[in-house]
């Protein structure tokens, strides 16, 4: 009798013990694991706001007409804008108006479709983005 114990004892120390090896991750590392997500896309997003932010306010403005040969684009900080877009006719003289803060010497506004670059004027290198400030 006390070896019909002790072997089902055994047994069952050891289905036990291969099934804690046998399961997946439990919920603490899936938990884990979707916290460093979250904290990683919380801190793109931080980054993508530096650069790229929403209109608070949406002015009307003139018609607009892109160069020929341009289609819609999404611009981002670090973009080159193109020749063309760099025109006089695209640049915003009157910053003030739409309550943007003066650019940094070398700097201007240029307005692309419905949004504003900070473009550097030697080199078309986009240095912040404002989406949607034309209607």
């Amino acid at each position: 009798m006390k070896k019909i114990l002790t072997t089902a004892m055994a047994l069952t120390i050891a289905a036990s013990a291969g099934a804690a090896v046998a399961q997946p991750y439990g919920d603490h590392h899936r938990a884990k694991a979707e916290q460093r997500y979250d904290r990683d896309v919380r801190k793109a997003e931080r980054k993508y706001d530096r650069n790229v932010r929403k209109a608070e306010r949406h002015y009307r403005a003139a018609a607009y007409h892109r160069p020929p040969g341009y289609a819609y684009r999404h611009w981002n900080r670090g973009d080159r804008l193109p020749p063309a877009y760099r025109a006089e006719r695209y640049r915003i003289h009157n910053y003030s108006a739409y309550r943007l803060p003066p650019p940094p010497r070398g700097y201007y506004y240029t307005r692309v479709d419905n949004d504003v670059v900070l473009t550097a004027a030697a080199t078309g290198l986009i240095a912040s983005v404002i989406v949607g400030l034309f209607q």
